[in-house]
């Protein structure tokens, strides 16, 4: 029962114009879907029979074409053509659609299929709703078949992590049903966009699988502790666990929670899914899965195998004999990562992240080569407008670069037909009381330089009729979103850094280790988003802001896991070097099966989606993960033996007891 959004402008904020004019818009005209279609050759007269059998259709409101200003039906020679052209030339007539629901409608969607029946091969269908159509139908296709791969890809990393054949199989039934519960509980929220719904699956696993692991490692010590005892070693294994997963859950509650500061509010709705997600993974690692365990303890004990990770205590002596070289290393890479981070390119036309192939990009490839028809930007304006003043202001914006055409109320039923004559059907389309509409289509492309300017030069225009009139559509909100990301980017930023510097603080209770981990991660964080501008790859404008704050939040546990076990080394009274290959050596199996944990279950998402939207956020994530692993694994120790000195004296519980070796 819960709802899912595939209309990324209405998370737009509600204080701009765009997100404004909208909700006035709905309120007087309601927000139905709207499509365009093109229909090929075809004459005046078959455009007119198409027409009327497409009006006829359940769920479609109103069709506007040219046959409410010319009579089709007396010929093409007695009709001039060029009067017409923005709506039939070369045997090709254009007309906008209207339909009774919203563009994610169940009934809008059944109108297009029976509209594409009817128009067959003849039919370009383009607009939002044709696109919401277009994303259902393709996500819908893909996401059992990206979930299946992502489950086999989990399962071979957990073989490699775990020492009984049947445990991943356990440990993936209890991530599903963390799974289903925050699916679920997603019902108390409404509505989520589409990219929550099956971004958060993907996510959720890959964050669960590590408490799994906790647990079974820690049950496995417990039962030589205790001699057998099961239950009491299930029970001191539940407590440890507890400790240690919500340490390592916290930091990523909190960069989820960071997104809920974004002004575009998909941010919010992405960060508090995903917040509850590894909250109730949590909650199913420490109640459902030892209750599993102890259940099928026999079955599992069959399937023992041995430890398939190899020891890593000759890589740690040398990643620390030879910390000097990373060090170089990272001076040398941390100019071009920021560099690249700082200009990697983004894109904000929805459209653009839909396969290149599907049957809507081609038809609006199709129908803007014929009508140089882009994007369609409507006006709400006062509907006590003088006729002569709404004309005007047609022709104006007529003649701003772009515009293929404008139309209002007049333009369509011809001002010499007085208005009090005409059926209430015709009127309300575009008219009530206090507001009347008007439709401007443009032949340049939402997000684009040349559709902004022109934005801002109709806008002007509609300011000089009508103070309080509005201009609203794809192109408008996206423009609005442009300037909101900007600015979300940076706040969310300093909110995840601030937050998570801060837990570190207070769970290592060091006020220098804080900035050195951070700075790791954020140098794995350069890098990744980095890649992309050295590719020649432009992202989707939300994958940059999300995977920023995902990143850190997620992978910065690797290097609390290893800084953690280096404090107390040094508190044992080990020398800096020691206690560096000591903390290397015991967490680089760890942080290798966390990072291909999350890896496996993005990668293979990233590999397959056809949505670029979906594939961009999870290749970003899967090369986040190893990053950072190999940023914890190779830059880390280098920084500890580095600053070591300004680590003593700005950490509590790091003064050794007593020196045992240098």
């Amino acid at each position: 029962f819960v709802n899912v959004n595939y209309d990324l402008t209405k998370y737009v904020p509600s204080y701009t114009q765009s997100s404004q004019g909208l909700d006035k818009m709905k309120e007087e005209f309601g927000y139905p879907g709207t499509a365009r279609l093109m229909i090929k050759d075809v004459s005046l007269y078959e455009a007119k029979k198409y027409k009327d059998q497409l009006a006829a259709v359940d769920g479609v409101d109103q069709i506007l074409w040219c046959d409410t200003k010319v009579n089709v039906y007396a010929g093409e020679d007695f009709v001039n053509l060029d009067d017409i052209k923005d709506y039939y030339k070369d045997g090709c007539a254009v007309m906008d659609i209207t339909f009774e629901e919203e563009s994610d409608s169940p009934r809008t969607e059944r109108a297009i299929d029976e509209m594409k029946a009817i128009t067959g091969d003849k039919g370009c269908y383009v607009g939002m709703a044709v696109q919401n159509k277009s994303l259902i139908e393709t996500t819908a296709k893909e996401m059992g078949r990206i979930l299946v791969v992502a489950v086999i890809m989990i399962l071979a990393v957990l073989c490699l992590a775990t020492t009984a054949w049947t445990e991943p199989i356990l440990f993936m039934l209890v991530m599903g049903v963390a799974v289903l519960l925050n699916k679920g509980t997603n019902i108390f929220l409404g509505t989520i966009s589409f990219l929550t719904d099956n971004v958060a699956i993907i996510l959720q696993l890959a964050t669960s699988m590590d408490y799994s692991i906790f647990l079974w490692h820690s049950y496995s010590e417990e039962k030589i502790n205790f001699n057998g005892d099961k239950k009491e070693a299930m029970a001191h294994a539940i407590a440890n666990t507890i400790t240690s997963v919500v340490g390592s859950s916290i930091t990523t509650i909190a960069g989820f929670i960071a997104l809920c500061f974004m002004s575009f509010t998909l941010g919010w709705d992405l960060g508090i899914v995903m917040a509850k997600g590894v909250l109730l993974g949590v909650i199913c690692c420490v109640t459902i899965l030892p209750s599993l365990i102890l259940i099928l303890d026999r079955p599992l004990e069959k399937t023992m195998h041995r430890a398939l990770l190899p020891n890593m205590s000759g890589l740690a002596k040398f990643i620390t004999k030879h910390a000097w070289v990373f060090l170089a290393v990272f001076l040398v890479l941390v100019g071009p990562a920021l560099y690249g981070y700082s200009n990697t390119k983004m894109y904000y036309d929805f459209s653009e992240s839909l396969p290149q192939d599907l049957d809507y990009v081609i038809a609006n490839t199709k129908l803007k080569d014929h009508f140089d028809i882009s994007t369609t930007h409507m006006i709400l304006a006062d509907s006590k407008m003088a006729a002569k003043d709404a004309q005007a202001m047609m022709k104006e914006i007529d003649q701003v670069d772009g515009v293929s055409y404008a139309l209002g109320f007049h333009s369509v039923v011809g001002s010499a037909v007085p208005e009090e004559i005409l059926p209430p059907s015709v009127t309300e389309l575009l008219k009530n009381d206090q507001y009347q509409l008007f439709l401007v289509n443009s032949e340049y492309a939402v997000a684009s330089d040349q559709v902004n300017h022109q934005i801002t030069e109709i806008n002007g225009i509609l300011k000089k009729y009508d103070p309080n009139g509005m201009l609203i559509g794809e192109a408008p909100c996206t423009k609005d979103l442009i300037q909101v990301t900007n600015h979300d980017f940076s706040v969310v930023n300093i909110i995840s850094i601030i937050s998570i510097f801060i837990i570190i603080a207070l769970v290592l209770r060091s006020v220098s280790l804080p900035v050195i981990l951070v700075a790791v991660i954020e140098f794995a964080v350069f890098i990744n988003l980095g890649i992309p501008f050295y590719t020649n790859v432009s992202l989707p404008f939300v994958a940059p802001i999300c995977i920023s704050t995902i990143q850190l939040g997620a992978t910065v546990d690797y290097a609390i896991l290893m800084t953690t076990r280096y404090k107390r080394e040094r508190f044992q009274g080990r020398g800096k070097k020691e206690a560096v290959t000591i903390a290397l050596s015991t967490s680089i199996s760890s942080i290798l099966v966390s990072a291909l944990g999350f890896f496996a279950a993005t990668f293979g998402v990233g590999l397959y989606s056809n949505i670029d939207m979906i594939s961009s956020m999870c290749n970003l994530m899967a090369r986040g993960a190893i990053v950072s692993m190999l940023s914890v694994v190779f830059i880390l120790p280098a920084m500890l033996l580095l600053f070591d000195p300004v680590i003593g004296k700005t950490t509590l519980g790091f003064r050794p007891k007593k020196k045992i070796s240098q």
